[in-house]
């Protein structure tokens, strides 16, 4: 396991330590999420081609408590 538990966030995603951990440890240059109501440019860019991708992936969106899983909370961050 790859990630610790403070790395997460709760809103979904990787904290800020999260993602500077991540490109500690695999050199990866993560970026934080588009959450702006109104992305121009790039941002636009990068919050559609997420969304295409992140809306493809299988997966259950509540687990089987009835509470959203990682991918639910990720697509609601990004307002997907």
């Amino acid at each position: 396991k790859l990630m610790r538990k403070e790395h997460k966030s709760k809103k979904g995603g990787l904290t800020a330590a999260g993602r500077a951990y991540f490109k500690r440890k695999t050199g990866a240059n993560l970026k934080p999420p588009v959450t702006e109501k109104n992305p121009t440019g790039k941002r636009l860019a990068r919050k559609k081609s997420f969304c295409a991708r992140m809306a493809g992936v299988k997966g259950p969106m509540k687990d089987k408590k009835g509470r959203p899983t990682r991918k639910a909370l990720a697509l609601k961050r990004w307002r997907c």
